[in-house]
Parts: structure tokens; sequence; C-alpha cells
């Protein structure tokens, strides 16, 4: 029994997350509020740096893939910048029946988007990429939704009062929407945000 125990307290204890010591300043390549503020939330300084990137992708690839390739994209807009810096690009998207849904082109797109996902599930993929001048490492997480039926009114509503045109799938679930459309969510609540917190944290701690 006593070396059962021991050997379970060492699984725990290697197992353990490690603490993340930042070693490098950070600039988080994204002008999104979310990400900026779940950033803050974890601790980190950091610096945030914009730069103008083509957001096109091959449409062969899959929605994880194309959240990858996007957050890439953006980290090779910042090589220089990686000399003396460790660079934190990502990318949200919504997948609905196969169909991605990026940020609406104006009202009546994000009512449209959002009549779709109204009384359905979809899923939410964000795509991370963690550059250096040496090293380039990247990694997505996915999270399903669902959602409540959502009344022509409500969304007439949402869209009317809030801010759906810099959100893809046209929707934020820490908005008012969220608090009355998502019924559950399986997986990262963070990563719907914009930012998967959690695996953010643990390819930190191991870069």
């Amino acid at each position: 029994m006593c070396l059962i125990l021991v050997g379970l307290y060492s699984f725990i204890v290697n197992t353990r997350q490690a603490m993340y010591k930042q070693t490098l300043p950070i600039l988080l390549a994204s002008k999104s509020p979310r990400r900026q503020e779940l950033l803050k939330s974890m601790d980190l300084d950091f610096k945030v740096r914009l730069k103008e990137v083509d957001e096109s992708y091959p449409e062969d690839l899959l929605p994880a893939e194309i959240a990858v390739y996007i957050a890439q994209k953006k980290a090779e807009a910042f090589t220089t910048d990686r000399n003396d810096h460790l660079v934190i690009t990502a990318d949200t998207i919504v997948a609905y029946k196969n169909e991605i849904l990026g940020k609406p082109d104006d009202a009546g797109h994000a009512f449209e988007m959002l009549t779709k996902l109204s009384g359905t599930n979809h899923q939410v993929y964000t795509g991370v990429c963690i550059a250096s001048a040496d090293k380039i490492t990247s990694f997505y997480d996915v999270t399903e939704v669902f959602f409540n039926p959502i009344s022509s009114e409500q969304i007439n509503y949402y869209i009317k009062n809030y801010n759906p045109m810099d959100k893809a799938g046209a929707y934020g679930v820490q908005d008012w929407i969220g608090m009355i459309a998502v019924e559950r969510i399986i997986g990262s609540y963070t990563n719907v945000m914009g930012l998967p917190t959690e695996k953010l944290y643990r390819t930190l701690s191991a870069f």
C-alpha cells in the first residue's frame, strides 16, 4: 500500500503543470480586447503590436487547420520582432455544419449568422502560434457550443446594442447574447472568447 501511495504521489508531482517564468518580453499580435484581457488575467506582461495580414487560406483545409494556418501567417509578419520578443498570435473561427463563419460584413450578415446558430450547436476553433527568434510552435483548441433558440427581436437587439462585427460567428460568448443564448459548452470557455488560456499556459511553460 505504501509503495502504491508513493507511486501515486510521484505521478501527481511529475504531471503537475509547470510554473511559467517569463524570460522574454511578450508581444500580443491581436487587437482583440478579449485576448488582451485574458493575457492580463494570466498575469503576463505584454505589449500589443499590430500589422496588417492577409487572412485568406486554402479552401481544402479543415476548420482546425484554418485557425492554425492563419495564426502562423500572422506570426510570419513579425519575423524581425521575434529577435528580442516572444510573439503570440491567434485566430478564432466558428464552424457550423462544415460552414466557416468568420466576422460578419454588416448587420444583415450578422443577423443571418445568428439565425443559423439559433437552437443548434456549433464548434469554435482557436489556433495559436508562439514564436521566438529560434523556435515556433502552434496548437489549436476546439469547444462545442450549444445555443438555445433566440428570436429575431433578440438578435436585432444584440446587433444594435453590441458589436458583433469584430467577432467570428457574429457573437461574443461574454456578451449579452452569450448570457441568454448559450445553453452549455463542451470544452474551454476562454477558447470561445478567443484564447484557450489553459493550453496557452502549458505551451508557454514547455516552450
